[in-house]
């Protein structure tokens, strides 16, 4: 029994990271702006409490850079939520399919789902965007309440009248 159960969870954790490792490896996250380096140097003026010209154009400079990243990350965390999403639900259903006839498969896959929509709903939140995030998160509230009827309502009761 334990060893069932420890077998279970670490096929739905396997499922999660592959999701979650895949899509770095092919979609990569983009990258931040550097820090400009002039930063931290200390200028004459700044200390008399005015900035140099040249510090506040690389500051400029940096504000729009990190207000790009900013729309570009969250496109990406829209995109990979979406694409996670995606997997959950494929691995819920395939899960579904193979109650009867691999159960022990069967519920790694469903916790696998399970923790995949987690995931997906994590970088829902990234995306900054309040439709997109109830959209994921109502889409979850489905996934979860049809799949709790589907794996112990529905299946409680079908063994009741057996």
């Amino acid at each position: 029994m334990v060893l069932r159960l420890a077998y279970t969870v670490f096929i739905g954790i396997l499922l999660t990271l592959f999701i979650g490792v895949g899509i770095a490896a092919f979609y990569p996250q983009p990258e931040p702006p550097e820090y400009p380096l002039s930063y931290g140097k200390s200028y004459p003026e700044m200390n008399q409490g005015t900035q140099s010209a040249e510090f506040e154009k690389e500051q400029r400079m940096y504000e729009e850079r990190s207000r790009e990243y900013q729309e570009v990350n969250e496109k990406y965390n829209k995109n990979v939520s979406m694409f996670a999403l995606g997997f959950a639900i494929l691995y819920l259903l395939v899960g579904l399919l193979l109650a009867k006839r691999l159960a022990i498969i069967s519920d790694g896959l469903l916790l696998g789902g399970v923790l995949t929509l987690i995931y997906s709903i994590i970088r829902g939140f990234g995306a900054n965007d309040d439709i997109f995030r109830f959209l994921v998160v109502s889409v979850s509230l489905l996934l979860a309440l049809g799949l709790g009827y589907t794996k112990f309502v529905r299946t409680a009761t079908s063994s009741d009248k057996k």
